[in-house]
Parts: C-alpha cells; structure tokens; sequence
C-alpha cells in the first residue's frame, strides 16, 4: 500500500514516516512531500480552511495513494475527486478545517484527527503570555536590550498587576482552558470558566461556573479565550463586549482571531479601558501592514506559536501514526470525523 507522508516545516514529513514505520513496519511504500508552512502562513485553498500547499502539487503526490497523513494538506473536493485510491486522511490537528469533509463523506474517504496533541503546550503558552502581558516583560526586555535600566516599570502606576488573588474568566474550559484554569488556580488566582458545551461537574472541577458570558466578563480582571472557533462564536467579543470588563482589565487570546473584534480591542486600549492584551492570532495572519494591532498601546503580539513545542510535534506523529495502523488492521478508528 502507498501511504503519502505530507509533512511541513514543523511536523516533518521524515518524522511521520518515522513514526509510520514504528506503528506499522516496513511493508507499506511511504512517499513524503514538504508543505511551506509555517515559513508561509497558512489561509484558505479553494473550500478549506487553514491550509498550506496548492491543490495541484498534491493531487500529483497523491497518485496512487490509499492514505494520506498531514496536517495542512488542502484536502479539497477537487484532491478528493482526483484521487481515487484515497481511502483515509490522518490530520494531525484538533480540528480538520483543512479536509473538505463533506466531499469526503461523498467521495467514501474516512478522515480521523489528533485531539489534544498540543493542548499543554497552548495552556503553558497561554499563561507565559498572561504574566508577559500583565507584568510587561516585553517592553523592559527591549528597553534594557537599547540599553535603557528602565525602573519606571518598578514605580506603582506603571508595574502590572498580578495573578495571585485576581479573577480570572476563562471562556471555553476543554482539553486547553482545564489545563490553564488548574495553573491559575496553582498561582493563586480565583478562576471563573464559562463553557456552555462542557460538563458542569467537569467545570467545578477546575474553577466556579457562572452561567453567562456576560457575568463572567463583568466579573473578571483577567480573560483568555479557549473556545473553538464556529459560527456562533465568530465575533464573541465585540465592543458591547469588552465594555463589561472592569476598567484595567487585561485579555488574552491564544484561540483563535476571529473571536475577537479587533477593531473594538484598540478602541479599548487606546482608551485605557483594557490596561493591556496580549495576542496570539490574528482574524488576518499576519495582521496586514495597515493594521490597527500594530500600533494599538500595551499589546503583546506573538505569531501564533501557541501550539508550537517539539513535543506536539511529536505527539500529533505519533497519534496519526497509530490511526493508520488502526486503519491497517481493520480496527476502529480512535478519532474518526467522518
């Protein structure tokens, strides 16, 4: 059988074949091919989402190929249509927004993920970009970099505020927002979680459940964003919004962009509402050049790195690996999609 190893420039296609090889042996013919990302952001091919490569060179790599392992393939309905050996597609992501699921089902082409790959290494990235965002690391690091002492930051109207004892609201509470909520709660903050889709024990587990964004919003001096992008949540946090959150209230969002109005986010730190935010991704990534985020006062800005540690990598290698060797042996697929 020829399975193709569709790698980047994180998860390599030479670490899937490896881990392909431990998970099924040496029987099987693994073709590999390097997708651009992350040195070129990701965006939208044809119908799919957050994928990265063009649909003509993987149709050309996927002649004769029964299975597909990836993580930003554009796996559109035209790939499906021009591949008729393809039987299985591996993402080796949370979500398949890269897979054109529904010319999937169409086409008879089983498509699995990998959930959780990267949850700790975003929940630990999320609270290193609070306590940069709210303690200001950023700005003394380049300020002693230019060789400036500045002990400004030291004096009480300039220094942040801390984690211990302040009120933490996390909006979505799953594999990630549990995860960030037990290190808050470490660090002695109060955590609240809103998660209108999650368990309420599983949520009293790790915080105090509050029954509406808006409580939690207007409670809260801290906020991250954990929920997962869809519809109904595109656009979460307008300026209606933000203007619940007490004044000087900090916000991060390691999610995804499109949750948060960005134009409603400089309004807010322009007029010193928000005292800081701190930000991950972005509605366009990059931000285009005439943006807005780049010159919004107090905003730290990190290139979607969140989910980026060697471990994930490893992780999603890995989890892929085991669902082709599922798919060999005719076993259930641990995480099938469709």
């Amino acid at each position: 059988m020829r399975i193709l190893a569709a790698g980047d420039h994180f998860v390599a296609p030479e670490l899937l074949t490896r881990e392909l090889t431990a998970a099924i042996g040496t029987a099987h013919t693994i073709d590999e091919v390097r997708l651009p990302w992350p040195l070129t952001p990701f965006g939208p091919v044809s119908e799919v989402d957050e994928a990265s490569g063009d649909e003509e060179t993987l149709l050309a790599a996927l002649d004769g190929v029964r299975v597909c392992v990836t993580q930003m393939a554009p796996i559109t309905g035209k790939v499906l249509a021009g591949s008729p050996e393809l039987r299985l597609v591996v993402v080796g992501r949370g979500g398949p927004v890269n897979v054109g699921l529904d010319a999937a089902k169409e086409h008879g082409v089983q498509v699995c993920n990998t959930p959780g790959r990267n949850a700790a290494a975003t929940a630990e990235y999320t609270v290193g970009l609070l306590l940069a965002t709210m303690r200001r690391i950023p700005e003394t690091s380049a300020a002693l970099t230019a060789g400036r002492w500045a002990g400004e930051f030291y004096t009480y109207d300039n220094c942040g505020p801390g984690l211990a004892g302040a009120t933490v609201g996390l909006i979505g509470c799953g594999a990630v927002g549990s995860r960030v909520a037990r290190a808050l709660t470490a660090l002695g903050s109060d955590v609240l979680v809103y998660d209108p889709y999650a368990d309420p024990a599983a949520l009293r587990e790790v915080g105090t459940p509050v029954a509406g964004l808006d409580e939690l919003l207007s409670r809260s001096a801290v906020v991250s964003l954990h929920a997962r992008l869809t519809p109904e949540t595109r656009g979460l946090l307008g300026a209606r919004e933000l203007a619940l959150l007490p004044d000087g209230a900090v916000l991060v969002n390691c999610a995804r962009g499109a949750l948060l109005d960005e134009n409603a986010l400089c309004d807010a730190l322009e007029s010193g509402r928000l005292a800081a935010a701190g930000l991950d991704v972005f509605a366009v990534e990059p931000p285009p050049p005439g943006s807005r985020l780049r010159s919004a006062p107090r905003l730290v800005m990190t290139p979607h790195l969140a989910g980026a540690n060697k471990s994930v990598a490893h992780n999603a290698a890995r989890a892929a690996a085991a669902e082709v060797g599922r798919f060999l042996r005719g076993e259930p697929l641990a995480h099938r999609v469709v």
